[in-house]
């Protein structure tokens, strides 16, 4: 496997303003890295949830939310899936919950309402499988720093080109869910036609569940022995599952820094209108693999929080 396959995660999604999460690629490999480090309790716990008892629990599931929200029910769903920081990139990036999240909700509450229902014990089983599902998506779209940003909905209003093909900053950079409820739209008929299938797909091999597997453990080994070794700690700095709103907002604060110092540095005029196939792409790519290994990271921990108080990690 290439190591620019992280590439292709950032890189993502499709030719529609209402881009699918990481891509399925993207969030299945967040999945299994968090299956990599769990507790075999909080394994037990969650495959009984799920009612899944394959090592694939969390993967099957990690793209369920980006499926459901194209539905009749569950259009109300997609404001979830991001959070509109009202910053000023490349001059300041940050977040702030109180100013961000919308009427409608965001990721940041999402993470808070879903921690909260799969803990619950007056919900039925169906109900807390679903709270599951959609904690598992969320804790991987909030570590996409487009997800955090709300500058031209998020770079949809950004004309990008990739490898000659128009796009646009959004697509190119994010991989996000479908961020923007407005802007509504039908998912691909022709998903080989998307970032998050062609790229993947081109650099990985394919975005089967079992090339997010191989991906997961090369970034696992990164983790546990490789150059995420010595900073791994940190990525927990603060975890609290009494106060998911404090650690959410960590997390896409985190994420959304990538806006400055990455995605648009210099500025729009620097991108807009830019092949980013070379030398931004480049730059791009160790972004994408810390911030995959970061969400994997993060859920596992997230998780063994919810089954047994405390984390191993």
């Amino acid at each position: 496997m290439k190591t620019q396959a992280a590439a292709s995660i950032f890189f993502l999604a499709t030719s529609l303003p209402s881009a699918l999460g990481w891509g399925t690629l993207g969030h299945q490999t967040v999945a299994y890295i968090a299956t990599n480090f769990v507790s075999s309790a909080t394994k037990t716990k969650f495959q009984s949830i799920l009612g899944d008892t394959s090592a694939n629990y969390l993967a099957t599931v990690s793209t369920w939310a980006d499926t459901y929200r194209y539905t009749d029910a569950g259009t109300w769903s997609a404001p979830l899936h991001f959070i509109d920081a009202n910053d000023d990139p490349p001059s300041s990036c940050g977040v702030e919950y109180s100013r961000d999240c919308g009427s409608e909700g965001c990721v940041v509450s999402a993470i808070k309402n879903y921690t909260s229902r799969v803990q619950s014990s007056s919900l039925s089983d169906a109900d807390v499988a679903t709270a599951a599902k959609f904690l598992v998506h969320f804790i991987g779209d909030i570590h996409q720093p487009l997800h955090d940003e709300g500058l031209d909905l998020g770079g949809n209003e950004i004309d990008v080109t990739f490898d000659g093909e128009s796009t646009n900053l959004h697509h190119i950079v994010s991989a996000t869910s479908s961020l923007f409820p407005e802007k509504n739209q039908e998912p691909p008929s022709n998903p080989q036609k998307s970032w998050d299938t062609n790229i993947p797909e081109k650099y990985v091999g394919g975005y089967a569940l079992s090339d997010a597997k191989s991906f997961a453990a090369t970034l696992t080994t990164s983790i546990k022995t490789g150059s995420y070794e010595s900073e791994k700690a940190s990525w927990l700095d603060g975890i609290d599952l009494s106060d998911p709103v404090t650690s959410a907002t960590s997390w896409a604060s985190d994420a959304n820094s990538y806006v400055c110092s990455t995605v648009m540095p210099n500025g729009i005029s620097a991108v807009e209108k830019t092949d980013l196939s070379g030398a931004y792409y480049t730059k791009a790519i160790p972004i994408v693999e810390l911030q995959i290994a970061k969400a994997g990271y993060r859920l596992a921990a997230w998780l063994d929080l919810i089954a047994t108080g405390s984390t191993g990690l």
